[in-house]
């Protein structure tokens, strides 16, 4: 009897070991992928942005940043995933990337680098809703970005005057002060449409004050004297013609 219970058991215990092998072994549950050091997934994130495959270079950036906040590649895997953010377009994971890595690294030697990426992703983003915008009442919001990108190459040319980006910076700076101006002239243009003669003219003056080096001048001073002849302001008028 003694046998029987001792062999009964063996068999179940054999049975059991046998069930959790086969389910620990089984491919549907388990994938076993060797843990790579974090220098050979940099690597493979390096060669897919050189390749283009942006997507893929933020997969293994963003693992390795969650996984290795404070070892020896962090700063640059940083650097890394907020420039694949802006290539493959995620605006809205690049620039509070960046804000982050500027605050963090008050002095950090790529920070010329750093302000004139934050200008690339925020004139970006200006100049599409600059493109894209159909509510005029709802375009000044809209256009911040490209503001804030204007100030950003501002800073790299003024902060960091022997950068390598401060001549790009420049270039960007000139484009987007002309789409500014033009800007300003379309919603001068919507004012004067709708009879809001004052608010026309306060845009045109806004031009006339602070896009002098612009494409704009010469549309702004046309609307200029259109308004004022349609207040009867004549002397204004004459001066402005």
């Amino acid at each position: 009897m003694l046998n029987r219970k001792i062999i009964t058991k063996l068999v179940l215990s054999a049975f059991l070991a046998s069930t959790i092998a086969a389910c620990t072994s089984s491919p549907d549950e388990i994938e076993r992928v060797p843990d790579r050091s974090p220098q050979a997934q940099y690597t493979e994130a390096k060669n897919a942005l050189n390749n283009q495959m942006y997507n893929r270079a933020i997969t293994i950036l963003a693992g390795l940043e969650r996984r290795y906040p404070f070892g020896p590649l962090t700063r640059q895997v940083q650097l890394d995933l907020m420039f694949a953010y802006y290539k493959s377009g995620q605006f809205d994971q690049a620039l509070p990337s960046i804000d982050r890595f500027i605050k963090l690294n008050p002095n950090h030697p790529q920070l010329d680098y750093v302000h004139y990426l934050r200008g690339l992703v925020n004139m970006e983003t200006g100049v599409n809703a600059f493109q894209d915008f159909f509510g005029v009442e709802n375009a000044d919001k809209d256009m911040l970005t490209a503001r804030d990108a204007f100030n950003d190459f501002k800073k790299v040319v003024e902060t960091y005057p022997d950068s390598k980006y401060v001549d790009e910076a420049k270039q960007r700076m000139v484009t987007l002060l002309d789409k500014l101006a033009r800007y300003e002239i379309v919603i001068a243009k919507y004012y004067l449409r709708r009879e809001a003669y004052v608010a026309a003219i306060n845009r045109c003056k806004y031009v006339l004050e602070y896009y002098q080096q612009s494409s704009a001048l010469v549309p702004a001073l046309e609307i200029l004297v259109e308004a004022y002849g349609k207040l009867g302001l004549d002397e204004l008028k004459l001066e402005t013609e």
